[in-house]
């Protein structure tokens, strides 16, 4: 065995307590998607974010921070507790904008979960058939009436007010996802790529699962691009995970 000097032992220690100390456990399941995102956002030219499901702005700040994208951000919140906390974070961004609305797959109005932990807040039922874990949180605090529109109509809208060519769609609308881009067929087209929250198990009455959203994705014309956590996990079970494809046509 070789032998190690005082000095070098005392490196070893610092090194590894540096690394202890660096490393958070709880934040480092983040970078894979924020790598992957600056690669897709940087290769295709994104200009512009549709954040469906924004809550209070978590996506739309880890874009500026993290990954250093500078584009139109257009957050949709139908909450409207969350979409107060929204606008509020977004006040001094000329380039992020707020809608209290719900992005779904018709325009007018529907009911609206809000549970008792805001980001488990859906147009979908909760459902514990598949695990309890989230029974407390993912529960129906109470039901209002929001606005929705289809994608279709949010991106006509919005091309009317800015101009913008190449936007990304991001979707966490908790069981949700699919509806949206069964909705607008054509329009989710015109995205250069997607980012959907994946139910492994699941949390919502009509979620789809997990494969089948993949399937439903590919054939509105996209690729798989990458796995990437979406929360610091609940070892030993995956509950969710986010997709990230880009247009078919795209992909070499």
């Amino acid at each position: 065995m070789p032998i190690k000097f005082a000095s070098e032992t005392k490196t070893m220690n610092l090194l590894a307590g540096w690394k202890h100390n660096f490393f958070d456990a709880h934040r480092l399941y983040a970078q894979w998607e924020q790598t992957h995102l600056k690669k897709v956002f940087d290769r295709f030219d994104v200009d512009c974010v549709f954040d469906i499901g924004a809550n209070q702005g978590q996506y739309a700040e880890m874009l500026r921070r993290r990954v250093g994208y500078k584009g139109w951000i257009f957050s949709f919140e139908p909450n409207p507790r969350d979409a107060a906390i929204l606008r509020q974070r977004a006040r001094n961004d000329s380039k992020w904008t707020v809608s209290e609305i719900a992005i779904s797959d018709q325009d007018g109005s529907a009911t609206f979960n809000v549970m008792r932990a805001s980001q488990f807040s859906s147009l979908s039922a909760p459902s514990q058939a598949d695990t309890k874990l989230f029974e407390q949180m993912n529960r129906v605090e109470k039901v209002v009436t929001v606005q929705t529109w289809t994608l279709s109509t949010a991106l006509s809208r919005l091309r009317l007010q800015q101009n913008f060519s190449r936007p990304f769609l991001k979707m966490d609308t908790q069981g949700y996802d699919v509806n949206i881009v069964r909705g607008s067929p054509q329009a989710v087209r015109e995205f250069i790529g997607l980012q959907s929250e994946l139910s492994v198990a699941k949390l919502y009455a009509d979620a789809m699962d997990f494969r089948q959203a993949i399937t439903e994705y590919e054939r509105h014309g996209f690729t798989l691009s990458a796995f990437v956590p979406n929360n610091s996990g609940h070892f030993p079970r995956l509950i969710e995970t986010d997709c990230i494809m880009v247009r078919s046509d795209l992909v070499g």
